[in-house]
């Protein structure tokens, strides 16, 4: 997994993708972990969790996280997170010229 993550909304989605491909129940993540379902799901989410709990739940999925600069999203990164919001628009539109 490769995730350029840059907010906690893009974690909690890889997050969630890595434990639905790796067939991980969230009640042995939150066994494993020690931390309460509610906190993974949460996580999951993108809403805020302390960096403790976020440590424990990576441990129990057997997760780390890596540093490195920043640097320029890629076309295909802008692409991504703001061509969605264009699509939506237009069919918002065309749903009204009904």
């Amino acid at each position: 997994m490769q995730d350029k993550i840059r907010l906690p909304i893009e974690l909690g989605q890889a997050i969630k993708r890595a434990r639905k491909e790796g067939r991980l129940k969230a009640t042995d993540i939150a066994a494993r972990s020690g931390r309460a379902r509610n906190v993974l799901y949460r996580l999951e989410r993108g809403e805020d969790v302390t960096l403790a709990s976020l440590f424990d739940i990576l441990r129990a999925m057997d997760l780390t996280i890596r540093l490195e600069r920043l640097g320029m999203p890629t076309l295909e990164e802008v692409t991504k997170r703001f061509g969605q919001d264009e699509d939506e628009d237009e069919d918002e539109d065309e749903g009204d010229a009904s």
